[in-house]
Formats: C-alpha cells, sequence, structure tokens
C-alpha cells in the first residue's frame, strides 16, 4: 500500500481501528528496539499499586501517631487531675491566673510553710510566710517576706492577738489545712493592704519530698556556718545540727529544708527570720531551675513533683492550695523573684515584747496597736520603684 492509500485508509477507519493499529505500531517500535512489550506490560500493571499501597500505609502511620498522641494525652491528663484532686480545692480545668496574668493589675498569690502532722510543736504555724506579687505588664516578680514575729491586733481572725504566724494554726483548728489558708490569707491581705486572692501551703515532708523527687538542689552558699535545733546548743555553741560549707552546695531534701529554716545557727546575720527567707528564695530558685523553661523539657520534673506531693499524713495533704494545677504551672516560672522588699527592723518594723514578754515585731509609725497604714504605705512605695537595671559585666580585654 502506497503513502497516498495508507492516509486515505487512516482517513476512513473507526476510532476502535484507530486505537488497535496505534498499539499495533508501538508494538513493533518497541520490538524493533529489542524490547517485550509483553513483558513491559505486566511490568507496568505490577508497578502501578505501589504509590498507592506507599500512601496507606502514611496514612496509617499517621493516624497511629495521632492516637498514641491523644492517648498519651489522656494518660497525662489523668496524672495531673488526680494530683489537682488530691491537692486543691479547685476544679481541675479551672484557671483563676490565666486572665490575670495576662493583665495589667498585680497578682499576689500567698506562700505558707509548716511543720505538718510529723513535726513535733507548733504543727500548724507558719514557719515561713511570703507573698508572691507579680507584675503583668513587665512579667517581673517580687517577693514580700513576712517576719512569723509581726504582731497582729484588732483582726477577728485572730481575735485575742498574736503573732502573725499563728493565724494559720488558728484557721486549722476551725476547719482543717483549707481554712487555714483562707484565713491566713485573709489576714496577710488586710495587713500589707495587697488583695491577696490565693494560696499556696507545704508541709516539711512535701518540701522534703518536693526536693527529692527532682534528684535535689544545687544552691551557691555565700557564707559557711554550723547550726543547731535547740536553743540552749545555741547560746553554747554546740552546733550538732551540721554544717554548711561556703560555695556550691547539692542538697537533698532533708538538707534543704535544715538549709532553708535552721535559725539557730554560728553567724548572728544567718540567725534571723530576713536570713532564712534569703535561704528559701535560693532553694525555690534552684527547684524552679529543675523545672526548666517550660515546655517538654519541664514535663518530667513537673510530673515528679506532682507524684511526690499527691499523698496525705494522718489525712492531712502533704499540699494544699485554691489554685488548679494549671495554675501551679503558671506560677511555677516566678519561683525565681527579680527582687525583695525585706520588712527590716529600724526601718518599718521595730522589735519589743507582748504581755507576756514574747519577742515580737510591730510596725513603726502606728497611730495605735491595730494600725498597719504605715505598713502597707511602705510596700506600695517599694513596689513602685522600678526594678534595678542589671549592669553588665565588662568583655574581656582582647590581648
Amino acid at each position: 500500500m502506497n503513502r497516498r492509500d495508507r492516509r486515505l485508509s487512516h482517513a476512513t477507519e473507526t476510532p476502535r481501528a484507530r486505537r488497535i493499529r496505534e498499539a499495533q505500531e508501538r508494538e513493533e517500535l518497541l520490538r524493533a528496539r529489542g524490547i517485550d512489550p509483553l513483558t513491559r506490560r505486566r511490568g507496568a500493571r505490577s508497578a502501578a499499586p505501589r504509590p498507592r499501597r506507599w500512601k496507606r500505609n502514611l496514612v496509617l502511620i499517621l493516624v497511629i501517631l495521632l492516637l498514641s498522641g491523644c492517648t498519651g494525652g489522656w494518660l497525662l491528663w489523668q496524672r495531673v487531675s488526680a494530683f489537682n484532686d488530691e491537692v486543691s480545692s479547685a476544679g481541675s480545668l479551672s484557671s483563676a491566673l490565666f486572665f490575670p496574668l495576662l493583665g495589667s493589675d498585680r497578682v499576689n498569690v500567698a506562700m505558707y510553710g509548716y511543720g505538718g502532722p510529723e513535726h513535733e510543736g507548733g504543727t500548724y504555724l507558719a514557719d515561713s510566710i511570703m507573698i508572691l506579687s507579680i507584675d503583668p505588664k513587665t512579667d517581673t516578680t517580687t517577693m514580700i517576706p513576712i517576719p512569723r514575729d509581726l504582731w497582729v491586733q484588732g483582726l477577728p481572725e485572730i481575735p485575742d492577738n498574736a503573732k502573725i504566724n499563728e493565724a494559720f494554726a488558728d484557721g486549722y483548728v476551725r476547719g482543717g489545712v483549707y481554712q487555714a489558708g483562707r484565713d491566713a490569707t485573709d489576714v496577710l491581705a488586710k495587713i500589707s493592704g495587697l488583695p491577696i486572692e490565693h494560696w499556696m501551703a507545704l508541709d516539711f515532708t512535701g518540701f522534703k519530698a518536693m526536693v527529692d523527687s527532682v534528684g535535689g538542689v544545687n544552691i551557691d552558699n555565700p557564707v559557711a556556718f554550723g547550726y543547731t535545733w535547740s536553743e540552749g546548743k545555741f547560746f553554747a555553741g554546740n552546733w550538732d545540727g551540721g554544717y554548711f560549707d561556703a560555695g556550691p552546695l547539692s542538697l537533698d531534701g532533708t538538707h534543704a529544708l535544715d538549709y532553708a529554716r535552721t535559725r539557730y545557727t554560728s553567724v548572728p546575720a544567718e540567725s534571723s527570720d530576713f536570713a532564712r527567707s534569703v535561704r528559701q528564695q535560693r532553694v525555690l530558685v534552684a527547684i524552679k531551675g529543675k523545672l526548666g523553661g517550660g515546655g517538654v523539657a519541664s514535663l518530667g520534673p513537673g510530673l515528679a513533683i506532682m507524684d511526690a506531693l499527691k499523698g496525705t499524713t494522718d489525712g492531712v495533704p502533704l499540699m494544699a492550695t485554691d489554685l488548679s494545677a494549671i495554675d501551679l504551672y503558671l506560677l511555677s516560672g516566678h519561683l525565681g523573684a527579680d527582687r525583695r522588699i525585706e520588712l527590716t527592723e529600724g526601718v518599718i518594723l521595730e522589735a519589743t515584747s507582748n504581755s507576756i514578754g514574747q519577742y515580737i515585731l510591730v510596725v513603726i509609725g502606728r497611730a495605735s496597736e491595730s494600725d498597719y497604714a504605715p505598713l502597707q504605705a511602705y510596700i506600695q512605695t517599694e513596689l513602685a520603684r522600678p526594678l534595678p537595671t542589671p549592669v553588665p559585666s565588662p568583655s574581656p580585654s582582647l590581648p
């Protein structure tokens, strides 16, 4: 058939005949190249499903990861919720601090340390009292330690007048540890003039468990001192409690508690409530350091602390608070204070004795025994001061 006849034939063939002819021509071309068209077709058929199988496998992997994440998240939430139910009067899904910490007004939280059922003598007297005052606008925290010998008079929460550390114990007698936290915080708010709506309390057993749960803490102790727990041995210079060397210290829970609360020491400057509060802050900063900067890195130590504090002694929780676990997480980033306001003797407080001869601290400049206005004005003035700007260290000179 010549070229002209072939063109005429192609012009009159049906579409089906054209497809058959084109397929035959392709096969002839493959054979001319030494390729078996039947083998090529079988290979094409076997290779075609592979992309679809890969897509199915990828989807399966993504589904497994998603389910694992949901399961892990659910198990994590169960641990957080169980901790919340045991230590807090707030709901697991609530947050009293989230929006205030995004606002412009100061957020004030009271923190108490007390002996607890395992501590003989002064079981529910507040051994340490602090106010964490957070400025959301600058994301800075001011710590205000309250001397436990501060005399309280004229308040209904302490009708018989007493040192401020008794407010927690009196509240406990009235209604347990949660009542203790509420009553002590009401007293603290009235005396300081600060709106304090939330609180947390930790007994000595809980404090030790918390430190041990993160593998102990590392602090830098500037002054070496010996200590004892007996007033008689203090005056005799018998430091049977032990010694804390100057420089870096690695402390377990028991020694961290001793370091934070001892007041009978071989160095006079370390024997005051003010020195104790400084040492307590060092321990809190060290614990914050163990928690890290948040996120996944903080998950392990955070869960370890929660598990350690999820216990009771004689039915009393090692930790008690009116904040949820979510709020405690938000608060953990503020344990390292940017500054302190010291209520020092000779500046705003003066030492005296009460009617039975006890050492007490009262407010300088008060118009009456129940006047706390000078103290409130002092705190407001100090809070209004700008934080000192850190001075950068000089760069090393080049050789």
